[in-house]
């Protein structure tokens, strides 16, 4: 099937979420079949807005599916003789004695998240985000069907800008409510407060706020949680997770994925959610998105200043300063080690350049994972999915290009699986105001000076809310619902068993270097908790996922 070619109006037509289509939600299955048979499937799909997971079939089997911009919705899929079968989640297609891909391991303990299309099950995948597969003749194609296009304003006008992206928060805020008491995550940053704000004037009611703190230096932001609430009026609701919480609760978490997932903020945020839904809450906004759409994290700077670099002559760089910093010994002076670290990301290119700290790479791949293991999968394969991504954006600049990758990762793999995970498993559902599409289409027009102006994050954003979020908010670093656990475990004796039992249990499957796991429980762990802390929490939700869903995995000598 050409990706072009309209699709059958007789087809069934199945969907989730909430799509629209010429601005219909009532009836957006009688629009969608009237619109089918004459417009081109990919662009027809690139007209729907909303959440969305479609499945659009003949009556000789599937010919597409798709889901939204940011793979809100999930779509899995598996080919297999001559027919193909679809499911929300992956384990629903695994079958009994799942099939489980050495690849996807090592992509997870990479990303801490499996990236689509590959999942964890050999021949299961999933539809990437602003993608749709389109099936004939036995085989499936992967297509996509949107690509982030900017086309920043030449002429912007902050007033004007401003008005306008108040009004379309607001919209997204309102349109998202669904009549039940409304209710938000606040984590006392600069979205989550907004979208609290938001509620109050776009319902007329008071908004009902939950806050997730941790007994932690460091790693609790109440205080600004509480000033949000204050600014504005809400009925706001606290839990303080304890370790006790966590020891409890790892395993149901990790195994209501249908793979493995390591975001370790997906603990406090099903706490929350629990919150909410014993609360009496049918509907929990989020806030997730505003930082990707509009500049806000602090990475974003940093790169500007690698980039400027490559703005240096040539002769400067290539005869003086690399020769000197990286190749004599003045580069190991403590005054200019910095200035070396500085070179040498300077000189790696985009996206390459983001993995100069993956953990994983860090550590070492071969002094972590078995040479059995290793040789069953490529350790270049993650890479090449990045640059993929990264070429696939139409952005005349980096900072944007950044942007569009992190829609995919940071976002589509990993946040927004994190909040849409827990919320599920809490009993709730959730949305996703900043990622309207309205939204979305406006920070592909905004300047990307409006974005990153100099070094000042996200600019316009604060700039647009300054006398609507309180000052300190404003000002705040950022820093969400991150999970002390590294800190925990040296020091709780139930939550220090249950990673000592996992990563043991793990060390069996001929995965990971059983002296690795000695070494990172015995010394490393009490050298740096907070560093390290986020290797152990990846193998102990990896272990407990296996638990749950392939007990008997190991890796083949």
């Amino acid at each position: 099937m050409n990706q072009a070619s309209p699709l059958a109006p007789d087809a069934k037509l199945v969907f989730a979420g909430s799509p629209t289509l010429d601005g219909r939600a009532d009836d957006f299955k009688q629009v969608w079949q009237r619109r089918t048979g004459s417009t081109p499937a990919d662009r027809l799909l690139g007209e729907v807005r909303g959440s969305f997971s479609i499945v659009h079939a003949n009556g000789a089997g599937a010919q597409i599916a798709a889901v939204d911009r940011f793979g809100v919705e999930t779509m899995c899929y598996r080919v297999a003789g001559g027919s193909i079968q679809f499911a929300r989640r992956a384990d629903e297609l695994a079958g009994s004695s799942p099939d489980i891909c050495p690849q996807s391991i090592f992509d997870y303990l990479f990303f801490h998240a499996i990236p689509s299309p590959r999942t964890i099950f050999r021949d299961v995948h999933r539809v990437p985000p602003g993608h749709f597969v389109a099936f004939e003749n036995g085989s499936a194609v992967v297509r996509p069907y949107w690509t982030p296009q900017f086309h920043p304003s030449t002429n912007a006008n902050f007033q004007e800008l401003r008005a306008e992206f108040l009004r379309l928060v607001q919209d997204a805020v309102g349109t998202r409510l669904d009549g039940g008491k409304p209710g938000c995550f606040l984590s006392g940053g600069t979205d989550s407060s907004t979208v609290a704000g938001m509620i109050g004037r776009a319902s007329g009611r008071q908004a009902a706020t939950y806050s997730i703190g941790f007994e932690a230096e460091g790693y609790d932001e109440m205080a600004y949680a509480r000033i949000a609430a204050r600014h504005f009026g809400t009925e706001h609701h606290e839990y303080y997770v304890t370790p006790d919480d966590l020891v409890r609760s790892i395993a149901t978490v990790a195994r209501h994925y249908d793979q493995p997932f390591g975001n370790s903020s997906a603990l406090p945020a099903f706490y929350c959610a629990k919150m909410a839904k014993d609360d009496g809450v049918t509907m929990l906004l989020a806030g997730d998105g505003g930082d990707e759409l509009f500049g806000g994290n602090s990475r974003y700077a940093k790169q500007r200043v690698f980039g400027w670099y490559a703005a240096l002559p040539a002769p400067m760089r290539r005869h003086l300063l690399e020769p000197l910093l990286e190749r004599t010994r003045l580069g190991a002076l403590p005054l200019l080690r910095k200035g070396r670290s500085y070179v040498e990301q300077a000189k790696v290119a985009m996206p390459a350049r983001l993995q100069m700290y993956n953990l994983l790479l860090r550590l070492g791949v071969s002094d972590v994972l078995s040479k059995d293991f290793l040789d069953q999968v490529d350790v270049r394969e993650p890479g090449r999915h990045q640059q993929d991504t990264w070429d696939h954006a139409l952005a005349d600049d980096e900072l944007n290009r950044t942007l569009a990758f992190d829609w995919r990762y940071t976002l589509g793999e990993s946040d927004l699986p994190k909040v849409c995970g827990t919320t599920a498993l809490a009993g709730v559902h959730v949305a996703f105001p900043m990622l309207d599409d309205a939204l979305l289409d406006f920070s592909l027009k905004l300047p990307s000076s409006y974005k990153l102006k100099g070094l000042k994050l996200r600019w316009f954003f604060k700039e647009a809310l300054r006398g609507f979020l309180p000052d300190e908010i404003l000002t705040k670093k950022k820093q969400g619902f991150g999970l002390p656990f590294g800190v925990w475990t040296t020091r709780n004796a139930g939550l220090k068993a249950l990673a000592v039992d996992s990563l043991a249990s793990l060390s069996t499957r001929n995965i990971v270097r059983p002296e690795f796991v000695r070494t990172l429980i015995d010394h490393r762990l009490h050298e740096h908790p907070g560093y390290y802390g986020e290797m152990v929490w990846i193998l102990l939700m990896l272990e407990q996922w296996l638990q749950g869903h392939a007990p008997d995995y190991r890796v083949q000598a």
